[in-house]
C-alpha cells in the first residue's frame, strides 16, 4: 500500500473533525476520560473484589481450658489452652483458616500485653465456641447444687466477653454444646444445672458411649434450622452429650429444635443478627452426606456464607 492509499484509509476511518469513527458524534475530550476512568476504576475493582472473595476466610474457635492440678509436674502443673481437633477439622472442611482463640493477659506481672478480645473480633470473620465443661450456676445467678456442677466461672468470663465482642462486630457465631448454653446464658438465660436431676422424667442426655449416644430432635414450626437443613417437618438423629440444658430462654432468643419426646431444648437462635446459633449437639461427629446422624453442613455452610458477608 502506498503513502496515498494509507493516507485515504485513514480518512474514512476519521469524521471531519478527525476523531475516530468508532467513537460517539458528542463525544468530548472530558467525556472520553471520564469513561476511560470508569473502565478503569471497574477493572481495578473487580481485581480487588476477586482477591477479597477468594481469600480464606479466618475462623476463631475459643479455647478450652486445663485448669493446674494440685501437686502435679510438668504440662499438668501449668495452664493450658487448646481444642478438639474433630471441631477444628469440620470447620476446616470448607478449606477456612481456623485460629484458637487464646485468653488474654492484660494485668499480668509476666507477661501483660494490650492485644484484646475485640482485636480478634476485628481481624476474624467468625467465632465458634466450642464443648467442654460446664457452664458455672454463679454465671447466671444461681448457687452450685451440686460441688461437682460448678463449672468453670473463668473460662465463662473469657467466653462471654470474646461472644460479646463477635456479636458487637456484627460477625457470626456458632455455639456447640457447651456454646449453645453459654449463648443463652449471655443474654439472661437459664439452665438446668442437671437434667437427671431437675427433669427427672427426660430421657438420658449424657453416656458413657459419648459421641455415639444419640436420640432424636423435632423442630418447631417456623424454624429457621429445619429451613436451613431442608427438613421442615419429621425427626432427625444427632448424638447427644450433655447433662445440662437450656432452662429459661435467654432475650431475643429463639428455640430452633428440640429433643423427642422430652421436648428439651436441642437448638436455639438469637434473632437480633444475621447468625448467632447454639447446637447443643456436636455436629462435627456428624458425617456429611451421612444417611443416619443428621447431616449438618448446611449449618456450617450457613455460617460461613454469612461469615464472608459480614467481613467488610
Amino acid at each position: 500500500m502506498t503513502d496515498e492509499e494509507k493516507r485515504r484509509t485513514d480518512r474514512r476511518q476519521r469524521d471531519r473533525h478527525g476523531n475516530p469513527r468508532y467513537l460517539d458524534p458528542g463525544e468530548t475530550i472530558f467525556s472520553l476520560w471520564g469513561r476511560v476512568i470508569a473502565a478503569r476504576y471497574r477493572r481495578v475493582a473487580a481485581s480487588l473484589a476477586s482477591k477479597v472473595m477468594q481469600r480464606p476466610l479466618r475462623i476463631g474457635i475459643s479455647a478450652r481450658i486445663f485448669h493446674p492440678e494440685a501437686g502435679a509436674k510438668g504440662l499438668r502443673s501449668k495452664n493450658l489452652q487448646y481444642l478438639e481437633e474433630s471441631i477444628a477439622h469440620w470447620v476446616m472442611t470448607r478449606d477456612v483458616l481456623v485460629f484458637m482463640v487464646p485468653t488474654v493477659n492484660t494485668e499480668g506481672l509476666i507477661h501483660p500485653s494490650n492485644i484484646r478480645l475485640s482485636d480478634y473480633a476485628e481481624h476474624l470473620d467468625g467465632l465458634v465456641l466450642q464443648g467442654g465443661a460446664d457452664v458455672s450456676p454463679q454465671s447466671y445467678a444461681e448457687t452450685p447444687t451440686r460441688p461437682e456442677w460448678s463449672g468453670d466461672p473463668a473460662r465463662d468470663r473469657y467466653e462471654l466477653e470474646l461472644l460479646r465482642e463477635f456479636v458487637h462486630a456484627g460477625k457470626p457465631v456458632l455455639g456447640i454444646c457447651r456454646g449453645c448454653q453459654l449463648l443463652n446464658v449471655a443474654f439472661g438465660g437459664t439452665l438446668y444445672q442437671d437434667i437427671a436431676t431437675d427433669v427427672p422424667d427426660a430421657m438420658a442426655h449424657v453416656h458413657d458411649d459419648y459421641d455415639r449416644h444419640r436420640h432424636q430432635i423435632s423442630f418447631p414450626e417456623g424454624s429457621s434450622l429445619a429451613r436451613m437443613l431442608k427438613a421442615p417437618s419429621g425427626q432427625a438423629l444427632v448424638n447427644s452429650i450433655h447433662h445440662q440444658a437450656v432452662k429459661d430462654l435467654g432475650r431475643d432468643m429463639t428455640v430452633e429444635a428440640r429433643s423427642y419426646p422430652d421436648n428439651m431444648v436441642e437448638a436455639i437462635r438469637y434473632t437480633k443478627a444475621p447468625f448467632v446459633m447454639g447446637l447443643q449437639w456436636h455436629p462435627e461427629f456428624h458425617r456429611a452426606g451421612g444417611v443416619e446422624l443428621l447431616d449438618c453442613t448446611p449449618i456450617l455452610d450457613s455460617f460461613l456464607r454469612v461469615a464472608r458477608e459480614t467481613r467488610f
